[in-house]
Formats: C-alpha cells, structure tokens, sequence
C-alpha cells in the first residue's frame, strides 16, 4: 500500500482515483446472453447454468424439500447472528417510514403524498468465494416492510445444484416469496424478462461481479429499474494520533479483501501513524484467508498524509466514498462537514463491518463517487411516491389565472383552455 506524504492538491484526483473498468469489451456477451434469455427463456437459463455455473438443472426454484433441510444444515451460531443482524435491519428500516404529506397550497387547492410499494422485486445475491447472506437481510428486510407484493430471489447454485445455507435460510426468515437458482447475467435475465415460472420483476437490487454489474446496467436501459450504478467496494478511514494502528489496518484490509477492484484510502496528519498502519497491514495481511486479493486491492489503495484537517475533509468531500470511517478525538465536528459519503462509521470503535452485518444500517451503497448524487438502499428503495391534488371551483377561480398566463407563454393552449373552461 503506497505511503504518500503531503501531495499538491493538484495530485488529489489522481491519487484518489478508482480503478478504471471499461464495460465495453463485455457488454457485447452480455448483450448477447440477455437476448436468448429473452428470446428462449427458461431453457436458455438452464443451459447458461450448466455453462457457467457448471451444475444441470431441471428445475431452477429451490424446492421445499430444501427449504426445509437447510435449518439443519446452519449452524446455531450463525442462525442466532442472523436473526440479531435481521432485528437490527428491521429496526433500522422501520422507522424510516414517513407519514403521508398533505397540504393546502392555497384555499380549495389541496395536494398530497402516497408512498405505495413496488409491486414485483427481484433480489440478486452472489454466491460464488464470498456467499453475501448478509446482502438477502438488506434486501428482503426493507422490501417486506416496505410491502411489496412478491419478492424474488436469485443466486447461483454449486456443483451440486444447491444453494449456500445461509443464503437459503437467511432468504427463508425474512420472508422471500420465490427463490431461484440461477446466477451471473442469465440470473439478471430471467427477472428482467421473466420466463415460465420466474416471474418478470419491476425492479433489481443487488451487487455482482462485471458481467453482473453490466447486466444490470443494460436491463435499465431497456425498463427494468435497478438500485444504484454499481462498482467495486470502497472505504476511507480518516485518523488522527489517537487511532490505534491495528484498529486501522484491520479496517482498511477488511475492504480490501472484498476483492482485486477493491479500493482503501487513508487520511491523516500523523507520519508516525501512517508508517505505524503501513507494518500494522503487512502483519496482519499475512494471516488473512484471502490475503492474494486482499494484496491485489492494495495495489489500487493509498495512505495520503496532509497538512491538516481543513484538508483531509476536502479531499474527503471530492472522493465521495462508499464508506467513510472517523477514528479521530473530534469524530463529531470532522463527521458534521462531511457533504459527500454513503455511510459513515463514527470513533474508534465502529468498523465498517457493523454496518455491513448487522448493526442495523444498510450496506447496498452509491461507489465510485456516486455519493455526490445517490443514497443508499432504505426502505424508499422499494416505494415509489404518487402525488394527487384536488381542486375545488373556488382553488380553480384563484388558481386558473395563473395557469392560462403560463400555458400562453409556453404556447399550449389547450392547457391554458382546460384551466379557463372551469372558470365561472
């Protein structure tokens, strides 16, 4: 991880940049797998399966029988973690929901607000080296509270034709309504278009690799809503002298074992504790599982050491990060000038993990300086908001004046008309 001692401002961006990701090269067979999905439907998917996913299928929704195996196949550990994870995203979410608004904008004129629920959801979840069981709570949670008719889930199965346990179990205590194993673009495929069984969805939620990622984008474009655009996970740690260096690197490198796209940044004033975290990293990196990838993310990460402060939130606001950590003395002062992140993790004791497990916070984030722009998932992600307003004759005396006036001037008079006609 390349250490760098106070840069000119006129080297921030390019020190901060993300790791560069053309989806030209494969949008083409992505393109192309989308058609015969849409085209052949749900022998295509079946065919895709046995090429990708290397397992043959007949039927691609995971049967009762195996929802029903699957709570002796997880542990009692990891099911208690789960539904601690599972109250804490509900409490989280719950309290999201708003109260519908309603105003009078002027006597006998009176608009409001209804959130209604998406119909039809469609949830993807990886399953591949790292199963994200933690991503069916974030998703299925707030869709089931939000109200949403039918709930779909989709993640690949392994060699044998099964689904990851927890992915199936955590899919099971929330409440998802029809569960599919089918992975990669075929799976973003089938819930866009639907095909036999697998129903067509409103809108897709979830992360995935580069093909997955495109898939999504490409379905958007032809009216299937997606959550957010997507890229490889990001965290800024922002520390002063009195973070703990192993603190630190354990956060930096639990970002970056996320994968080889994968970027972390660090902000601080000290030289003393840079080098400190730059042993504290290669210490702990080699005793990491995924130490090759997490090693590979590095190569793209930087340890920035500034003048002060004042410049550690202005770099922070230009890189907009998915995750920002604080680990300072003054964590509430620094966090309140903060304009531009999707999550921030307050004082020394917060990682970046909390929030994506279980502390009640949602982990499907805006990356690759989307935070400018976007929110994370929340219960809104799965509502859409109708707007209605009813006028009396006497909200039209008053109000029509101005609409013919401002119809006129944009040349359309049957609007002006429709407002005129209801005059007396």
């Amino acid at each position: 991880m390349q250490l760098i001692r106070y840069p000119d401002p006129s080297q921030w961006d390019e020190l901060v940049s993300r790791p560069v990701f053309d989806p030209l090269p494969l949008l083409d067979r992505v393109k192309r797998i989308l058609l015969d999905v849409q085209t052949n439907g749900y022998q295509s998917i079946i065919d895709y399966e046995k090429q990708f996913d290397h397992v043959t299928l007949n039927d691609l929704e995971v049967s009762e029988a195996e929802k029903a195996e699957v709570h002796n196949l997880v542990s009692k550990e990891l099911k208690e973690a789960i539904l601690i994870a599972k109250q804490n995203i509900e409490k989280f979410h719950a309290a999201q929901d708003s109260t519908e608004v309603r105003v009078e904008t002027m006597p006998g004129v009176v608009c409001w607000q209804k959130a209604t629920p998406i119909e039809k959801v469609g949830l993807y979840v990886p399953g591949g080296t790292a199963p994200l069981f933690s991503t069916v709570l974030m998703l299925a949670v707030p869709a089931k509270l939000a109200g949403c008719r039918e709930i779909i889930l989709c993640s690949p199965p392994d060699r044998n034709g099964k689904l990851h346990p927890a992915i199936l179990f955590a899919a099971i205590v929330t409440g998802v309504d029809r569960i599919f194993k089918i992975g990669g673009v075929q799976a973003i495929g089938a819930m866009a278009y639907g095909a036999e069984s697998i129903p067509k969805v409103d809108k897709i939620f979830g992360p995935g690799n580069q093909y997955v990622t495109a898939a999504k984008q490409w379905v958007n474009l032809q009216g299937t809503a997606i959550d957010l655009p997507a890229g490889p996970s990001e965290v800024e740690v922002i520390a002063d002298e009195t973070a703990r260096p192993d603190f630190v690197a354990a956060d930096l490198l639990s970002q970056a074992e996320h994968g080889v796209d994968s970027q972390a940044i660090l902000l601080t004033t000290s030289e003393t504790l840079a080098e400190a975290i730059v042993h504290e990293i290669e210490r702990q990196m080699d005793l990491l599982p995924r130490k090759e990838i997490a090693a590979k993310a590095l190569e793209n990460s930087r340890i920035i050491v500034l003048h002060s402060m004042e410049e550690i939130i202005d770099l922070t606001n230009r890189y907009a990060p998915e995750h920002l950590i604080i680990e300072t003395q003054n964590y509430i002062e620094i966090a309140e000038q903060i304009e531009h992140a999707g999550s921030i993790f307050l004082g020394h004791y917060s990682p970046e993990s909390a929030g994506d497990y279980a502390s009640g916070t949602n982990h499907t984030l805006p990356t690759n300086g989307y935070a400018k722009a976007y929110s994370g998932v929340c219960l809104d992600s799965f509502r859409k908001k109708i707007s209605f307003q009813e006028i009396t004759q006497e909200g039209i005396n008053r109000l029509g004046k101005a609409i013919a006036v401002m119809a006129e001037n944009e040349g359309l008079d049957a609007h002006k008309n429709a407002a005129i006609i209801r005059m007396s």
